[in-house]
């Protein structure tokens, strides 16, 4: 029975679990789990052993540290933040990871807009389809609206839209123009020394550029995360290597 499983097993390594591919490639790992299952069996009552047993090895969860992606870890606490301490009668979000407005949304009255409509609904959550480039709002409508690492994939075709050297730049403007008076953008998005386009994937801008692109909002704060650092800093690094995160207001 152990060999059945074993080779049940073997044969399904690199099956895609919650969108990541797990691929174990260390022997120790894979001694350890059937070390452990062998002794897991030992212990089971007679009712345990009676169970339908089936093997799902996660070899490489065992860590010493919880792996987290630093991007979504840190903007998403750094908006959640600054969006729940001014509670805004209604916040908009365009795009951003649907976790962050998920939990955003129970907490403050939230619409999200994306192109692409939610697979589950949410009730504390209202949902538009729409596009970053035709903004269903009138201009200087909004009090509060982010967008998290969105603008950078605008125009390369990554997400089925339309291919526009210019769409990143389109995005930022359609943003600022629905932001009222005394109203707040929150924009995240890659930082570098040069303007870096990585096709079907992102573009990086310089940190100047971006401000330019905003005007006449006004900067009230930035944060950077440079590797897996939050800092106020902006640092040099590899193209895609630093996040810049900007708090924005109309004056």
């Amino acid at each position: 029975m152990i060999d059945k499983l074993r080779f049940m097993t073997l044969r399904t390594a690199g099956r895609m679990v919650n969108g990541i591919k797990h691929t174990p490639t260390r022997v120790r790992d894979w001694d350890r789990f059937w070390r452990e299952f062998n002794r897991y069996r030992r212990l089971e009552s007679d009712t345990h052993r009676r169970a339908l047993h089936l093997v799902a090895p996660h070899v490489d969860d065992a860590t010493a540290t919880t792996a987290i992606e630093p991007i979504y870890f840190y903007q998403d606490a750094w908006a959640f933040e600054r969006i729940v301490a001014r509670r805004p009668a209604r916040h908009i979000d365009v795009g951003s990871h649907h976790k962050y407005v998920a939990f955003l949304s129970k907490v403050v009255p939230t619409t999200m807009v994306d192109l692409r409509p939610l697979s589950v609904p949410l009730d504390s959550l209202e949902f538009i389809e729409g596009s970053i480039l035709d903004l269903p709002f009138a201009d200087q409508s909004l009090e509060s609206i982010s967008s998290l690492c969105v603008v950078e994939h605008i125009g390369l075709g990554r997400y089925g839209d339309e291919l526009d050297p210019d769409g990143s730049e389109k995005a930022i403007a359609e943003l600022v123009r629905v932001v009222a008076s005394g109203g707040r953008l929150y924009l995240s998005v890659p930082v570098s020394r040069e303007y870096v386009v990585a096709f079907n994937e992102a573009r990086s801008f310089p940190r100047d550029y971006i401000l330019e692109q905003v005007a006449p909002l006004e900067l009230v704060e930035e944060h950077y995360i440079v590797g897996d650092v939050f800092q106020e800093a902006y640092a040099d690094g590899p193209p895609f290597a630093v996040t810049g995160l900007f708090e924005l207001r109309r004056p």
